[in-house]
């Protein structure tokens, strides 16, 4: 099964909000919400979402001032707190009272704190590069460069541009991939010809606030996990999740499976043969 729908729900603040919602809603199988990353949005996971749409529902999140959903008017709501907020309403209309949620990077973070807000939620997690510390390398490398304006003529352009930039994260990445990262990071620009970035600029406004301030202790979010099937993928080369974070991570969680994607930096992007065979098993078991 390939084919999606597509739907807005308003969140609390009455912000419109885009989802998409793949495969039998009438599965006896646990839905998988996916959730992306700080710039990302709902078409990273079109490929995970069909490969197991056949068995399950799985719905894909545009946060709000990412992708189709609206921007926001106020710019310090773009902040995690909101965010999972905002999933909680969208487990409502959806009326999903259990899910597997899949969290990449930022999208982890936000699952970690759905754990806290209702534990009886959550099925399972798959965090994606993610954990309760964030390397500060990694942290100022996306601080550097989120919220900066890109303008591109073309998909090909973008796809060019973006390989020039992230090359040492994605090695194995070929022409094709990169096209199709490139499609899933920019839209058509309406204000003149060409592309731009598929998110509201703005989302940059809080974090360049927050830059010289040390991040919240997040470990009691992952200790919220404790009792929750757990399987975490780690990029190999990531720059934001460090291979002694992960180790504490199964300290902390004796249940964790926990999985390094080789060859690949922050973030996996899923369709890595260690991925997939990881999420595939977890899934089964649960």
């Amino acid at each position: 099964m390939t084919q999606f729908t597509e739907h807005y729900f308003h969140a609390q603040d009455d912000v419109r909000l885009y989802y998409r919602d793949y495969g039998n809603r009438r599965s006896s199988r646990t839905p998988l919400l996916c959730l992306s990353g700080l710039t990302r949005n709902s078409k990273d996971f079109h490929d995970i979402a069909c490969r197991h749409a056949e068995t399950r529902r799985v719905i894909t999140l545009d946060y709000r001032g990412r992708g189709r959903s609206a921007y926001d008017p106020n710019p310090q709501n773009y902040q995690v707190p909101v965010y999972i907020n905002d999933v909680m309403h969208l487990l409502a209309v959806t009326h999903v009272h259990r899910a597997v949620v899949l969290g990449t990077s930022m999208g982890g973070i936000v699952a970690m704190g759905v754990a806290v807000a209702i534990p009886t939620a959550l099925a399972g997690v798959i965090l994606n590069d993610v954990g309760p510390e964030i390397s500060e390398t990694g942290r100022r490398r996306i601080a550097g460069y989120v919220g900066t304006q890109v303008h591109v003529p073309d998909y090909d352009a973008a796809a060019d541009l973006w390989r020039q930039n992230y090359a040492g994260a994605y090695p194995r990445l070929d022409g094709e991939g990169w096209l199709k990262l490139a499609k899933a990071t920019f839209t058509e620009d309406p204000q003149r010809s060409g592309l731009r970035l598929d998110y509201d600029l703005n989302i940059a406004v809080p974090l360049r606030e927050q830059a010289h301030e040390p991040l919240p202790d997040l470990w009691p979010l992952f200790r919220a996990l404790r009792h929750v099937p757990l399987l975490a993928l780690r990029g190999a080369f990531s720059d934001i999740l460090t291979a002694d974070t992960f180790v504490r991570m199964k300290r902390e969680h004796a249940g964790m499976i926990a999985v390094t994607v080789p060859n690949v930096g922050h973030v996996p992007m899923l369709d890595e043969t260690e991925a997939q065979s990881a999420i595939d098993a977890f899934l089964t078991d649960l």
